[in-house]
């Protein structure tokens, strides 16, 4: 869609919305005066307000919306550029709306952490109730995707409490898979393709390891969550997971974890030595990751496993014991139904892990779903999927405990981790909420330094060889975390 606007150069807004309201639809600046189906945003500055109207053109027809501002509301920069981004949204969405586009389910809202708008609310001093009742006035949102809100910043807001200044969550990434799911654009290679790599790669993580845990110590950083992801490290053998956690446990004082997890999603990385070496480092939580208990569906993702297989991996985590178990699903992968979802839910609910995350398949770049153009159900069907989860994980005890929405999400709608109560994941609550620091090491990880008023975000490199090549210049930047800290 062409995009005109005058009296600001605010990309961003315009683009999200269109993003949001037009899902198909790619943002043009055009040169010269406004002509075709567009949208044109001006924004005005008046004594008392800042306005902003929108006229959009779709069909031949004109379409118009407007939002305002208190310019008192918009004194200093940050204020200024809240209320800038929220009036030109708004403005959007209202003409989008009066077009005939669907109301979403998320109202105006655009952004990747809604719930932190919810905790701001509560920090001002507002009761749970009026927080939601003004999250839905203010963004429109629907009051199932408010209250999912409200649950999550509550959780926040109690994890918060428990943290100290210097508290810090670590993550270590294992950049390697059995195979790679269709709908995956995640770092990470087949190990069936690149076992030579996995050596090599290990012998840099203990380099980078060993360098991140010094800047730590003397950061006087204290570790309250350990979160081993990927890819999935249990590709990794239980010698070289036993190994893996050996050196964590010597570069990092462990005393103070109240979270220790390890991805072990694909059941056909799942086996008795790997999860008794885990249970010895002191690992609690794991994730068995169906995605989907039909066959089909996994075979249409590209999973060479069953969902039978997905019920034997549990039962020999349950034979371990001591660990909680995350299972994640996804609404609206390739051939999947909103019956053959609902059947998924009731398998895993039958199950009764202690978390269930339910993803919306995200039509990311780089997927192979993206790149090949395979079908998927339509949003109208992912709705009736999470409708159905909204529903039916309350009733079975459940509660929502963190959430965050990505870019090209089918429906707009999101990703909600649930949990039985007592169960939370604080690693989830501290990355989504940035609550605190994630330090991490291995390919492909984000580094997110959290004091109040500031963030600072570093990354490794993304590919096993390219982590593998770049390993001096890895661990030297890991001076940054003192820096951050001021040492």
């Amino acid at each position: 869609m062409r995009l005109y606007l005058n009296g600001t150069d605010n990309k961003y807004a315009a683009e999200q919305t269109l993003l949001t309201l037009f899902p198909g639809e790619k943002p043009e600046y055009p040169e010269g005066p406004p002509e075709g189906e567009r949208c044109e945003i001006s924004v005005r500055e008046g004594e008392r307000y800042v306005s902003c109207t929108a006229k959009l053109v779709r069909k031949g027809e004109t379409y118009r919306g407007a939002a305002r501002a208190l310019r008192a509301k918009m004194a200093d920069r940050d204020s200024a550029a809240h209320y800038n981004n929220r009036i030109i949204k708004l403005a959007f969405y209202r003409a989008a709306l009066a077009s005939g586009v669907p109301e979403p389910v998320w109202g105006c809202l655009t952004g990747v952490r809604p719930a932190k708008l919810m905790t701001a609310y509560l920090r001002e001093g507002l009761s749970p109730r009026a927080a939601k009742g003004r999250f839905e006035r203010e963004y429109f949102a629907s009051p199932e995707r408010a209250g999912l809100c409200l649950n999550a910043a509550l959780y926040s807001e109690r994890e918060r409490e428990k943290l100290a200044p210097r508290d810090v969550c670590l993550y270590v990434g294992i950049p390697f898979c059995p195979t790679r799911c269709a709908y995956c654009s995640f770092v990470s290679q087949s190990v069936e393709k690149s076992m030579k790599l996995v050596p090599g790669f290990l012998e840099a993580l203990w380099k980078d390891i060993a360098a991140t845990g010094e800047a730590v110590r003397r950061a006087k950083l204290r570790p309250v969550a350990l979160y081993m992801g990927g890819g999935t490290p249990t590709t990794l053998t239980a010698p070289q997971l036993g190994e893996l956690c050996s050196r964590l446990e010597a570069a990092f004082d462990l005393s103070a974890l109240r979270e220790y997890t390890v991805e072990a999603g694909r059941p056909d990385t799942i086996s008795l030595a790997k999860l008794e070496t885990l249970s010895a480092h002191g690992v609690r939580r794991v994730s068995v990751n169906p995605q989907t208990m039909s066959d089909s569906v996994l075979e249409a993702i590209g999973r060479r496993h069953t969902a039978r297989d997905i019920i034997d991996a549990l039962g020999l985590v349950r034979s371990v014991g001591g660990f909680d178990v995350n299972m994640d699903l996804i609404a609206g992968l390739p051939t999947d139904t909103a019956a053959g979802f609902s059947d998924t839910l009731t398998r895993v609910l039958e199950l009764r892990p202690e978390n269930i995350t339910v993803h919306t398949l995200s039509m990311k770049r780089g997927s192979t779903l993206t790149v090949t153009g395979g079908e998927h159900p339509a949003a109208e069907a992912v709705g009736e999927m999470l409708s159905g989860a909204l529903e039916r994980l309350p009733a079975a005890g459940y509660e929502p405990y963190y959430l965050y929405r990505q870019k090209y999400m089918s429906g707009g709608f999101e990703n909600v981790g649930w949990t039985l109560p007592g169960h939370e994941s604080p690693y989830n609550i501290c990355i989504m909420e940035e609550l605190a620091g994630i330090i991490s090491m291995g390919a492909g990880g984000s580094t997110k330094l959290v004091a109040p008023g500031r963030i600072k975000r570093f990354f490794a490199p993304k590919y096993p060889l390219e982590y593998i090549n770049s390993q001096d210049g890895i661990c030297r930047g890991k001076e940054r975390i003192c820096d951050f800290y001021g040492l």
